[in-house]
C-alpha cells in the first residue's frame, strides 16, 4: 500500500493535488497563510516539472549513467534479456523492417545484439494485461520480424513489474546456466533494472535504449506541456523506486550484520 502511494505521488500532478487538498483542509482550521503557501507549492511543483528543459535535465540524470554503444561492440554473454515496455510496435505495419533503423526500440536493440552474435538466446519478459496475450508473446511475434528466429527465444510471461521480471527471469535462466546477461531496457529504466537483476545473481551488461529526439527550438524547450509533465513523472517514479531499493538493501545488510554478530 505504501509503495503504491509513493509511486502515485511521484507523479507531479498527483502530488500537487495532494498538497492542495491539505491546503484546503488548512483554510477552515484557521491556517490561512499555511494554506496559501501550500497552494503556491502545489502550483509551482506541477508548473516546474511541466517545462521540457527541466524534465529533460531530470531524465538525463538517469539516462546518462550508462553509455549507449553499438551492439556489435558489446561483450559476449549467456543471454540477451529484453524487458517489455508496453510498446505498440508500430513498425510491424511496414513491409520491410530494418532493426538498425529503429534506434528507440528495445526489441530492435535486442535483435541487433543477437544478430551481432553477442549471445545464443534471447529472453523476452512481460506478463499479461488482462485477457490479452502476454507482452512477451507479442514481443516474440515482433522480434521475429527483425530476423530473430523463434528457436532462440525464451518467454517469461508472468511478470507485472520490474522486480517480477528479475525474479522470474532468474527462475527460467539459472537452470539453463545463464549468469552473464545483456540487459535491454530504456536508458531511464536501466539503473533500477540493473540493481534488481544483479540482486538475482546475474552479471549484467547494460544495453540502454535512448528515447526519441531532442528539442531544438525555444518553444520546444521552455513552453510547459503535458508530455513534459508525464516524462518528469516517469523519472521521479524511478528515483522513488531507487530510493526504496537502497533503503531495503541497507535494512537487509543491517539484519545480516546483526545475525553475524550473534
Amino acid at each position: 500500500m505504501l509503495a503504491a502511494l509513493a509511486s502515485a505521488l511521484s507523479y507531479p500532478l498527483y502530488a500537487s493535488l495532494a498538497i492542495a487538498v491539505v491546503g484546503a483542509i488548512a483554510v477552515p482550521l484557521g491556517f490561512r497563510r499555511t494554506a496559501l503557501a501550500l497552494f503556491a507549492l502545489a502550483f509551482l511543483w506541477t508548473a516546474t516539472w511541466s517545462v521540457p528543459v527541466v524534465s529533460d535535465g531530470l531524465r538525463s540524470s538517469l539516462e546518462d549513467r550508462h553509455v549507449v554503444v553499438p551492439e556489435a561492440s558489446l561483450p559476449s554473454a549467456d543471454a540477451i534479456v529484453v524487458l517489455g515496455g508496453a510498446s505498440r510496435y508500430w513498425w510491424l505495419q511496414r513491409e520491410d523492417v530494418d532493426p538498425w533503423e529503429l534506434g528507440s526500440s528495445r526489441l530492435a536493440a535486442g535483435a541487433r545484439a543477437w544478430l551481432s552474435k553477442r549471445a545464443p538466446i534471447v529472453i523476452l519478459t512481460g506478463g499479461r494485461g488482462g485477457r490479452d496475450a502476454s507482452e512477451a508473446a507479442r514481443m516474440k511475434t515482433a522480434i521475429q520480424r527483425l530476423g530473430v528466429p523463434a528457436s532462440v527465444l525464451v518467454l517469461e510471461e508472468r511478470s507485472r513489474n520490474t522486480e517480477d521480471n528479475a525474479i522470474n527471469t532468474a527462475r527460467l535462466a539459472h537452470p539453463l546456466g545463464v549468469r552473464r546477461i545483456l540487459l535491454v531496457t530504456s536508458a531511464l529504466h536501466m539503473p533500477r533494472a540493473m540493481l534488481l537483476f544483479e540482486r538475482q545473481g546475474f552479471e549484467v551488461t547494460p544495453v540502454p535504449v535512448p528515447e526519441k529526439g531532442h528539442r531544438q527550438t525555444w518553444r520546444e524547450r521552455w513552453l510547459p506541456s503535458p508530455s513534459a509533465l508525464w516524462r518528469s513523472g516517469r523519472a521521479l517514479k524511478e528515483y522513488v523506486a531507487l530510493m526504496a531499493l537502497h533503503v531495503e538493501s541497507t535494512a537487509r545488510q543491517r539484519d545480516l550484520d546483526a545475525n553475524a554478530g550473534r
